[in-house]
């Protein structure tokens, strides 16, 4: 066990130092500002230092103070000290990148209050002197010996998938999307929303009278959007995918009907906007443990998919991927196990579909299964059991047994593990934003940036 000891005042000598090494990363910064609130955007935005005079980041001269105060609190005198006071002058600016070296240094004791003044000195790799000053404590006067506390570790939820996203999106037009039936505050307010960000220009179809309603209560202005006047929500869920249909609108926007009611008009035979392929819909999760986006595919529409519903759910995933400009996603195919075994059927199925991948049958992806979901995420899982797969440990799209296996999944990454994301339905003649009423604005706000690079890939493959 690691242990943390101080010097008491009576061990100190004048002359005696202590030094810490401690290299100044991007992560260093931005726990910083959170901690203190500082988010100069010198000190924390790459891009505006790059385009500014500081070139790059540079840290606050603090971060360096709070190393020096590091030193003391842990090793000399260490813990039991009592600061009284400090004078720091900053020389130097303190860079990404830099390694610096900490030191202080007893130069004074003061016996009738067990007072030290220490010398501080903070050096950068390339032996500038960074800080300089003078720290006054009072030093412990017992021993103190315990456990080193073991420092948490600490995962930043920047959603850095999720704004690369928000930042293809709002390079496109804007999407003409039909908002069926938003007659609650959180269907407006999201359409609204994401009107606001320039991903999409709503047009609003559902009863006039509640939509205003709606709005005024809520005090959202809709006053510059288009109103389509249906009667009721099965209305509007026909009057949408007939707009759809003849061209008026480029995507579909579930409001506050349920799913059923929409998509029952969406896929009928002669007046609804299916294409030959099975509508499937994929979560696109952006998970703070996680170092890439993550679709999960199919939790919403299909429950019991068969082996060819499967095939076309793959494939609706693999497309949503290359919307997106992953190239050639890693498409990992779920069962409770990863090898073949004829009693767990998914298993089977995983099995067929690689290879249908193999045959052709399934194109623009990497796939692989059956994998555990332990193995299909976890480089470290993979290689204790053995599994040597381009897949493996590092899948893209996750394709679950069936809705319920993929429902509870997603919500346990949402719920548990901080995950945060979008939701859409592909498959269609456009793409379909079937959010939940639990879901918040930032997820339709990014499920409607999911709409739009979509829609621009189908318009580019079809050129």
């Amino acid at each position: 066990m690691d242990y943390i000891e101080n010097r008491t005042f009576d061990e100190i000598q004048v002359g005696d130092s202590a030094t810490l090494e401690r290299p100044l990363t991007m992560r260093d910064i931005k726990l910083f500002a959170v901690i203190t609130g500082d988010v100069n955007p010198a000190h924390v935005d790459e891009d505006y230092a790059r385009s500014s005079r500081f070139h790059e980041v540079i840290a606050h001269g603090m971060w360096g103070g709070s190393l020096i105060a590091t030193v003391v609190g842990t090793q000399l005198p260490g813990p039991g000290t009592i600061y009284v006071g400090q004078t720091l002058r900053f020389r130097r600016p303190v860079r990404l990148g830099d390694r610096l070296e900490i030191t202080v240094t007893v130069t004074e004791k003061q016996a009738k209050k067990n007072r030290l003044i220490l010398a501080c000195k903070c050096h950068n790799q390339e032996g500038e002197l960074v800080i300089k000053g003078e720290a006054e404590v009072v030093a412990p006067t017992e021993k103190i010996r315990r456990p080193r506390w073991l420092v948490p570790d600490i995962h930043l939820t920047e959603r850095e998938h999720l704004h690369r996203l928000l930042d293809f999106a709002a390079n496109y037009p804007l999407l003409r999307t039909g908002v069926v039936h938003p007659t609650d505050k959180v269907s407006l307010e999201g359409a609204v929303a994401a009107a606001e960000a320039q991903m999409i220009e709503p047009v609003l179809i559902g009863p006039e009278h509640k939509i205003r309603a709606v709005a005024d209560k809520e005090h959202l202005d809709i006053s510059g959007l288009e109103i389509v006047h249906t009667v009721h929500s099965h209305a509007a869920a026909e009057k949408a995918v007939a707009m759809a249909r003849a061209g008026e609108i480029a995507a579909l926007m579930k409001g506050s009907l349920h799913t059923d009611e929409l998509m029952s008009e969406v896929v009928k035979k002669d007046t609804g906007i299916r294409t030959e392929r099975r509508l499937s819909h994929v979560f696109a999760f952006d998970v703070p443990t996680y170092a890439r986006p993550l679709f999960i595919t199919d939790a919403a529409i299909n429950i019991y998919p068969t082996l060819s519903d499967k095939r076309d759910i793959v494939q609706n995933a693999i497309d949503l991927a290359h919307a997106l400009r992953i190239e050639r996603p890693a498409v990992a195919i779920l069962s409770a196990v990863e090898t073949v075994t004829p009693a767990i059927k998914s298993t089977l199925e995983a099995a067929a579909l690689c290879k249908m991948a193999d045959r052709g049958q399934i194109t623009g992806g990497v796939v692989d299964g059956p994998l555990a979901f332990d193995n299909a995420v976890s480089p470290q899982a993979a290689t204790t059991k053995g599994i040597v797969s381009p897949v493996a440990g590092q899948a893209d799209i996750l394709v679950v047994p069936d809705l319920e296996s993929g429902n509870m999944l997603a919500k346990q990454l949402e719920y548990l593990a901080g995950a945060e994301g979008a939701g859409i339905v592909v498959g269609a003649r456009v793409p379909i934003i079937l959010t939940s009423r639990a879901d918040d604005t930032m997820t339709r706000v990014a499920s409607c940036a999911l709409a739009v690079m979509v829609e621009v890939f189908q318009r580019e493959v079809t050129l």
